[in-house]
């Protein structure tokens, strides 16, 4: 098999970091100086559940790749499979490098009568982890070590590129995949991260975002993503084919449902009372959804299927994320239940059906989270928190940082779209398409 030039370059790219690594001397902080907490403010039961937190949130991409992987035609389970789980591999080093200093290094930005507000991280605050050591971050996780932290919040980075990748299933090709992931991590997903979850950031200092555990960060970017990506690459050859396994799609919805409870609860960034109430917002959200889906199905002439419910379950995951921790548990029953209702309609109606968008990322994800962001506006507790606590102004932020966070993770990504076509052409050619990814792409096979 010919070898074409820019494998050649992306194993150059892949050499040179990993030796770049091997003579990298990070520095080592001294604890209780500059930005770092001494070790005696480390909590032992904060950090045993941030670890168990990271690991549950790690298995949900494999839980994807199986939700994914069910989905698709038989033709194409492999390769759907593997867009997700590669994602391990590529965003782990990707955020170890400069991922992590883009999203939670010191604000680039810039200054309003005298404050700062930061649009992304400055990439040379902690270049392959220079500084993330064992001592906490004052303002960032002060009671676990920061490479904890760091580590944590790399799961989130990893699952956001592979959510993507339902929408344009079946027809890309694997080399322009993993350049469009590594752009859009950089250009969308790192500034986004920094501008809602560091404190300096624009979207969390001056608009007062609430988003607990990525409902934006995400979810939203990842929809839009999404949407972007069935419009340039347009419609599949065959639309038509049956779900290759369905057994797939509900273990994949069981690992990620176990996963979520890592991505909501750990996202308190502690073992309290915080996370135990994300645990259970998570919990009946996700349950409201998933009987919601199947009776609203049911009611509107379609059939009680276990795809039907397991899309439900994940939706309600994705609803109550921006809000797990800021409502009470008869709230989430709520957000789940209205959230699948408005999903399942958006996925079913014939403007939405026009784009082949292949596993309604976009009627899911980005609906759910759009979603998820109003009514985290709309109910969330504290004073002054939401439209409903006297929070009309904050209410009214989330509105304009909604329509901000659209325009720019949309046209965002429709730019990254045609700058990687023009690099590596994205399609599958026709024949590849119609041999199926899993031969064309990988010369490996389900048979």
């Amino acid at each position: 098999m010919k070898v074409g030039l820019k494998w050649k370059v992306a194993f150059a790219i892949i050499t040179i970091i990993a030796i770049a690594g091997l003579f990298w001397k990070p520095v080592v902080d001294v604890p209780g100086t500059g930005e770092f907490l001494g070790e005696e403010n480390i909590v032992g039961s904060d950090v045993a559940w941030i670890l168990a937190a990271a690991g549950l949130v790690l298995l949900m991409t494999p839980g994807l790749s199986f939700f994914y992987g069910g989905m698709v035609g038989k033709k194409n389970v492999i390769s759907t499979m593997l867009q997700s789980f590669i994602a391990l591999g590529v965003i782990s080093i990707l955020w170890v490098v400069v991922g992590f200093s883009l999203s939670f290094g010191d604000s680039i930005g810039f200054s309003i009568d005298g404050e700062h507000y930061g649009l992304i991280g400055n990439p040379l605050t902690y270049p392959f982890f220079n500084h993330v050591g064992a001592f906490p971050h004052k303002e960032m996780a002060s009671t676990i070590p920061f490479i904890l932290f760091a580590l944590f919040q790399m799961k989130f980075a990893v699952i956001t590129p592979a959510l993507i990748t339902g929408s344009f299933a079946e027809r890309v090709r694997f080399i322009s995949y993993l350049l469009f992931m590594i752009l859009f991590s950089l250009i969308i997903y790192t500034p986004l991260c920094h501008m809602v979850w560091h404190p300096e950031g624009l979207l969390n200092k001056y608009f007062g975002v609430k988003d607990f555990a990525g409902g934006t960060v995400v979810h939203m970017s990842a929809g839009f993503a999404a949407l972007a990506g069935a419009l340039v690459l347009g419609k599949r050859k065959n639309r038509e084919h049956k779900p290759a396994n369905i057994p797939f799609v509900l273990l994949g919805t069981g690992m990620l449902w176990f996963g979520w409870f890592g991505f909501n609860a750990g996202s308190a960034l502690g073992a309290n009372s915080t996370a135990a109430l994300a645990f259970g917002t998570t919990t009946i959200a996700s349950a409201s959804a998933m009987m919601t889906w199947i009776l609203f199905d049911r009611i509107n002439g379609r059939s009680v299927s276990a795809m039907g419910a397991c899309i439900g379950a994940v939706v309600g995951l994705v609803a109550i994320t921006p809000a797990c921790g800021f409502v009470t548990v008869p709230e989430s029953l709520f957000i789940g239940f209205i959230t699948s209702i408005v999903s399942n309609y958006l996925m079913n109606c014939k403007l939405l059906k026009k784009i082949d968008d292949t596993l309604d990322v976009f009627a899911c994800h980005g609906m759910g989270g759009i979603m998820g962001m109003i009514l985290t506006a709309i109910f969330a507790h504290g004073e002054n928190a939401s439209l409903l606590h006297g929070g009309f102004g904050v209410f009214g932020h989330h509105m304009a940082a909604l329509l901000l966070v659209s325009v720019f993770t949309f046209f965002g990504s429709l730019v990254i779209y045609k700058l990687t076509d023009c690099i590596i052409h994205l399609r599958v050619s026709d024949r590849a398409e119609f041999e199926g990814l899993d031969i064309s792409q990988h010369n490996e096979s389900i048979d």
